[in-house]
């Protein structure tokens, strides 16, 4: 489209009146209280700003339902965060185990977590793809409850090694199927809340996890660790008492060739039961395209991953999966598995007061991540990316130079409090800047054939970055102490860069428009053209359609 065209958005014909956006002005020429906007997708747009889906209906509470399902998924993973750092440092466990705060040992029980997750990744992919979503999470239900009884029935290293290498795995199915679920069922203009709030989960179990493991250092036995590792049961349970009565995933129905359940969910979830909404067509067309073109492919057995690198889109696509997966695990934030050995190198030597101020990061991060989801569907993606990864940067730096100077000498209680003042300020801005996104910007840049492999990819890459966060952590806490922040200090420099330069914005549009994102020469400068619309004062929408070449 080499020539701008002007036409009324969702007309059948180019209309030959139309009113004009204003040189420089927010208002049109000839029509008194129209306004004028820059959108990322000038059609989804007027599409929204015509459909009405109420807060409060039956429809909108079911569908609360089903994302806070998704949400239960994150909180077993979230707990898992808490659970280990503060478990290790309790005399009954170290008594039972035989090991220390930090080495090799802790090393061992807490990174067999993230290998039961890589060593499943392709199982998890062919499972959400076959039997759908839903069946996913049972299955990761299933695998963690099991994982839980085998650690929490523990008198040996080797059984709390494999109840963790279970527990991963269960893990491994529910990250593939619980997010692109809460994607797939969210209205557009909810996307990035839904999302988003699924991966504030991980606070949903995190904060549990701190206060349980907290509560428990008083009970002077080995149940003082063993019914912490019971409570990662709890959110699994719901799970598996709710799965029943949530509908699956209407792309995924799609898929199947189940049309009818799927334009049925359009129109109640999305539509408010009226077939004709703008909204439900624009989705049904757009759906039905994707999945027209997907079918055309060959059939690709479970195992095969190529379809993730086979072309110039896929190797874009991946790359944000890539980015977010490294990045999302390896920006410092990995220390919060043993927060409260940090703590005790800052001074805190109390394990009632390590396990005190770990509940309170996870407060403060979980502000943080509650204040992003909320902005998350006006927030444009990179941005927050870019300059939320460099203040991260600043934040650990400020703390690495605090936690020198008292360091070299422990009676400076000023720089210590400093420190712990940045930890927790540092942990509030990667909240801020990631947590929903983790969970955002991967399913936003896969397409529905590619979104299982694609989220089995992701959650094979965080199981690789999990396994270093959790053994060479320990073992750096014990050989180079608190030196190790400034590993993350300049590496958190490089990834702010690398968003600037490869970051793709997803805000603002469709799953599937986001397909002609992907396959221009540049998507990052793609996804940043705008439509120009127009907004008339008795609520109707006209677009001035742009030149779309990049």
């Amino acid at each position: 489209m080499g020539k701008a065209e002007e036409t009324i958005v969702g007309a059948t014909e180019p209309q030959p009146h139309f009113p004009v956006v204003a040189e420089g002005t927010g208002k049109t020429a000839g029509n008194e209280g129209a306004t004028s906007k820059e959108v990322y997708n000038a059609e989804l747009y007027a599409a929204i700003q015509e459909s009405n889906i109420p807060r409060w209906s039956r429809a909108a509470i079911h569908l609360y339902l089903c994302v806070f399902i998704a949400f239960c998924c994150a909180c077993a993973n979230g707990y898992d965060g808490s659970l280990m750092g503060s478990i290790t440092v309790m005399p009954h466990f170290k008594s039972v185990m035989h090991s220390e705060n930090d080495g090799w040992k802790v090393s061992v029980m807490t990174s067999l977590y993230s290998v039961g997750s890589i060593i499943t990744t392709p199982f998890a992919a062919a499972v959400s793809d076959r039997w759908g979503r839903r069946a996913g999470m049972i299955s990761g239900a299933v695998g963690i409850i099991l994982g839980s009884v085998i650690a929490a029935s523990a008198f040996s290293l080797a059984q709390v090694t494999v109840g963790r290498l279970v527990l991963g795995s269960g893990i491994q199915f529910m990250t593939v199927a619980a997010p692109a679920y809460s994607m797939e069922i969210a209205p557009p203009q909810w996307r990035g809340r839904c999302t988003g709030f699924y991966n504030c989960g991980w606070f949903g179990g995190s904060i549990p996890a701190a206060l349980v493991t907290f509560g428990c250092q008083y009970i002077d036995n080995t149940w003082s660790w063993r019914i912490p590792f019971i409570g990662q049961c709890v959110a699994c349970f719901i799970v598996l008492g709710a799965v029943a009565f949530i509908p699956e995933s209407p792309r995924y129905l799609f898929a199947q060739g189940r049309e009818e359940e799927a334009i049925e969910f359009l129109v109640k979830f999305h539509g408010n039961g009226e077939r004709s909404s703008r909204l439900v067509q624009l989705e049904i067309e757009e759906i039905r395209e994707s999945i027209r073109q997907e079918m055309q492919d060959k059939a690709i057995p479970w195992w095969d991953f190529r379809c993730l690198v086979d072309s110039h889109e896929s190797r874009w696509r991946s790359t944000q999966v890539l980015m977010m997966g490294v990045f999302g695990q390896f920006s410092g934030n990995g220390l919060g598995y043993f927060n409260p050995e940090i703590f005790n190198k800052l001074g805190v030597k109390s394990t009632s007061q390590q396990l005190g101020y770990n509940v309170l990061n996870s407060v403060l991060s979980a502000i943080g991540a509650g204040t992003a989801v909320s902005l998350t569907d006006r927030m444009p993606r990179r941005p927050v990316l870019v300059y939320g990864t460099f203040l991260s940067a600043v934040m650990l730096a400020i703390n690495g130079g605090v936690s020198r100077v008292f360091g070299a000498d422990h009676s400076n209680a000023n720089a210590g409090r400093a420190a712990l003042a940045f930890y927790f300020l540092f942990n509030v801005v990667y909240s801020f800047a990631y947590t929903p996104l983790q969970g955002v910007v991967p399913v936003e840049a896969l397409d529905t054939h590619r979104r299982a492999k694609g989220l089995a990819f992701y959650g094979f890459l965080t199981g690789c970055l999990g396994f270093i966060n959790t053994f060479c952590t320990p073992i750096a806490n014990k050989t180079i102490g608190l030196n190790y922040i400034w590993v993350f200090v300049g590496w958190d420099c490089v990834e702010a860069v690398l968003w600037y330069l490869f970051a793709v914005e997803g805000q603002g549009r469709t799953l599937e428009e986001l397909e002609w994102v992907y396959k221009q020469p540049n998507p990052v400068k793609a996804s940043q053209r705008v439509d120009k619309v127009v907004q008339q004062a008795d609520g109707t929408v006209t677009e001035k359609v742009v030149d779309h070449t990049i």
